[in-house]
């Protein structure tokens, strides 16, 4: 099994532009929620060969906030389904939410959260 520890560092500036261009949504949970968190979470994180958008490292738990195009897209939802599996053959545990879920079901997906993050 591969290392995810020993990521591409290719991917190391295209993560620090994401971190700086966040979605509205990926702001959202980051500013009124993970930030304030007491484990630490970090954003746009390069596991492997892949930018995750939240990563707990604590909890072996990466977060995921899709876009529209995550479900209507094909491509898109085989090449999601081919991540969550590398992320978990690596032994973490993945969460996806959408953009919507995000922004009209905030208490919800923070409670969801919470229950991944509760045996810590």
């Amino acid at each position: 099994m591969e290392d995810f520890r020993k990521h591409n560092k290719c991917l190391t500036e295209r993560a620090r532009e994401l971190r700086k261009n966040m979605t509205e949504a990926e702001s959202k949970l980051w500013h009124l929620f993970l930030k304030k968190l007491r484990v630490r979470v970090l954003r746009q994180k390069v596991i492997g060969s892949f930018i995750v958008d939240f990563y707990c490292r604590s909890a072996g738990l990466v977060i995921e906030i899709d876009g529209s195009h995550h479900f209507f897209d094909e491509g898109q939802w085989v090449y999601d389904r081919l991540r969550v599996d590398v992320l978990r053959g690596y032994g973490l545990r993945v969460v996806r939410f959408s953009n919507e879920e995000v922004m009209e079901s905030f208490d919800f997906v923070c409670k969801q959260i919470e229950k991944e993050l509760d045996y810590l």
